[in-house]
This record gives C-alpha cells, sequence and structure tokens, in this order.
C-alpha cells in the first residue's frame, strides 16, 4: 500500500487558522457507513446521531507548554527544543534544531539569566535527543510552565490569543504537546446535554506525541514506524466499555488517540484490558478493529497516519469521498477546523 494512495488537494484558505467563537458551532459531517450516505449538520446536533447507552471515550490529556527556547554553552548560539516525552526526573526525549549544531555532551540553557539548563545526552532512533536538566520533578515542572510556550501546529500561521481554546474542556492530565483537536468541539453544556440524553462518557489518557503528528517519509505505508506514546485505561473505563458492549451499545472514540489506546488494550470480544505503558500501534487499511464501533475526528493533513487510521474504520475510497464532499462544501480543515462523525 502507497502512502501516495491517501494524498489529496485541500484549498489553503480551508486551513483553520484559528478556532471559532464558540467550540461547538462547528459543522459536522456525518458519514453513514451503512447507508453510504453524507450528512451536514452542527457539531451541537451531534446527539442527534447517538443513542441512549452509546459510550463515548474522551482523550483527558492536557497539553503542555513544551516548546523552550535557549541557547547552547558556550557560545550563546540559539536553539529550539520541544519535548516529547519524559523518561525520568529529570530526562526528556526531545527535539532539538539546529541538532547538527547539538551534539552529545552540549550544554543549552533556558531563561534569561540561564535558571534552567540541560545537557544533550544520546540521540535517539528518531533524530532526537535525550536532555537531562539541571532540575527534576515538581522544579523541573515549574520551570517548563514558566518558560515554554504552547506548540501550535506549523500550518497554523495566525497567533493564538486564548491559549484556553488549545485544550479541551475536560483536560486534566498534563503530558501533551499537541491536543487531541476532535474533543475541542465539545462544551461543557453539550457534555451535560448529552448526559441528559442517556448517551455516556467516559476518559482514558493518551499523551499525544511524536508518534501522532510525525510525517510519513516512507513511500509504503508499511515500511512506517511509529513513535511511542504513553496512554492509560482505568479500570472503570474497561468496566463502562464491557458494560455497553455487553447491552448491545456503541462505543465511539473522540478523536484518533483514543482509538490507539483503546485497540492497543482491545480483546478478541470487543473489550479492553485496565493499564498503561507505552503504544506503538499503527492502524492503516487493513486492520481489524476490536473496540470501535464508531468515532469522532476532525479533518487531517494528506498522507498522514491520522488519515490512515480513519481510512481503516470508514474504508479509504469512503474517507476520501467524504473529505471531497468537505471540500466542496467549504469545511475548515486541521487542528481548529470542522469535525467528521463515522458511524
Amino acid at each position: 500500500m502507497h502512502v501516495s494512495d491517501f494524498d489529496y488537494e485541500l484549498p489553503e484558505e480551508l486551513i483553520a487558522q484559528e478556532p471559532l467563537a464558540e467550540r461547538d458551532h462547528s459543522r459536522l459531517l456525518v458519514v453513514d457507513k451503512r447507508a453510504e450516505s453524507f450528512h451536514h449538520t452542527l457539531f451541537s446536533q451531534i446527539g442527534a446521531w447517538l443513542s441512549p447507552g452509546d459510550l463515548l471515550v474522551f482523550n483527558d490529556t492536557k497539553v503542555i507548554p513544551a516548546r523552550l527556547w535557549g541557547r547552547r554553552l558556550p557560545g550563546g548560539g540559539k536553539v529550539e527544543v520541544l519535548l516529547l516525552s519524559p523518561h525520568s526526573a529529570d530526562q526528556w526525549e526531545a527535539l532539538v534544531r539546529p541538532g547538527r549544531k547539538v551534539p552529545t555532551g552540549q550544554t543549552l540553557a533556558f531563561g534569561a539569566d540561564g535558571e534552567l539548563t540541560a545537557l544533550a545526552e544520546e540521540r535517539t532512533a528518531f533524530g532526537g535527543r535525550i536532555l537531562r536538566f539541571n532540575r527534576q520533578g515538581a522544579d523541573l515542572r515549574a520551570s517548563i510552565m514558566k518558560l515554554g510556550e504552547v506548540p501550535l501546529p506549523h500550518y497554523i500561521k495566525t497567533p493564538l490569543q486564548n491559549f484556553d481554546r488549545y485544550q479541551t474542556v475536560y483536560a486534566r492530565t498534563e503530558g501533551s504537546v499537541a491536543a487531541p483537536t476532535a474533543g475541542l468541539h465539545f462544551t461543557p453544556e453539550l457534555l451535560q446535554e448529552l448526559n441528559a440524553a442517556g448517551i455516556k462518557t467516559a476518559y482514558l489518557t493518551l499523551h499525544v506525541g511524536l508518534g501522532t503528528f510525525r510525517p510519513v517519509k516512507a513511500e509504503v505505508v508499511e515500511e512506517h514506524q511509529m513513535h511511542t506514546e504513553y496512554f492509560q485505561i482505568s479500570t472503570e473505563l474497561a468496566a463502562a466499555i464491557a458494560a455497553t458492549k455487553a447491552a448491545g451499545h456503541r462505543v465511539i472514540a473522540v478523536g484518533t488517540t483514543s482509538v490507539r489506546a483503546l485497540e492497543t488494550m482491545g480483546q478478541e470480544d470487543g473489550t479492553v484490558r485496565a493499564g498503561d505503558g507505552q503504544t506503538a500501534i499503527f492502524i492503516y487499511p487493513g486492520y481489524q478493529f476490536k473496540v470501535l464501533d464508531g468515532l469522532v475526528t476532525n479533518f487531517h493533513l494528506p498522507r498522514s497516519t491520522l488519515l490512515m487510521l480513519v481510512s481503516a474504520f470508514a474504508g479509504r475510497e469512503r474517507t476520501l469521498a467524504a473529505y471531497s464532499e468537505a471540500i466542496r462544501e467549504r469545511y475548515r480543515f486541521f487542528s481548529f477546523g470542522d469535525a467528521m462523525l463515522v458511524l
């Protein structure tokens, strides 16, 4: 299977540069797999397509200010660091630019007075670095929160005025370098409305890292290697999924990150095991889903692993047809764009 099979042309003006004033005022394209049909509505009306007893599974990860601007010591040359995942109390895996000017043993300093420093240790298999900081635990977290900035995707050129809009309203577990954007459309009021209608909600954690947004450079899909991301599934969520399946209702993932965590721990009977760890699961057409019955997702970049995952669930031709429909109807794309519900 070729990566080019997941390409499409998108007019640049359809790339959403900022969120709408109201989260749930985004448009929603409903893809009905059984009826082979598309329906256009507003996200606030998503409940009309769900049934009492259905379970929405959200990713409660919270974006951290993972981009640090610093300088090399000695010399003072500028560097950009994107923190990816912690390895210990004082170590992080990170991407460093310009990487060629940061050899092993290089010291980096952050903050006007160099209050935070890091030593570049070994290189990683994905071209990053392991950085060992001069602070650890809560002290290191405080420094990152003070000195870092939230890293927006490269295609967003407009400065974001309110960084809370790059967090879901239910974000609570810090650790992501990017938002699980399908969840950005939900409001507290919409969640309350869904619960009142008998639609259940539950949460897992997957910290979005390099594995989700790393470009696919291989020409053949099967040759791409995913980076690992940390996830956690609670016993409460596992029990809720088991009860939902037993009652004949649907488990609907909000976002591709939720899908990856669920399918990592999925069992052949449609349930999931509780637990945590690292996942490098790569889902593309041909994958046999164990847990997923429905998916809420945004519109993704061409040739991306996210588009491949959606294509695995909805079918490649149907997914690309839905994208063509969204382009014709002038939907907004990517992180701050509109959404799709696949059932």
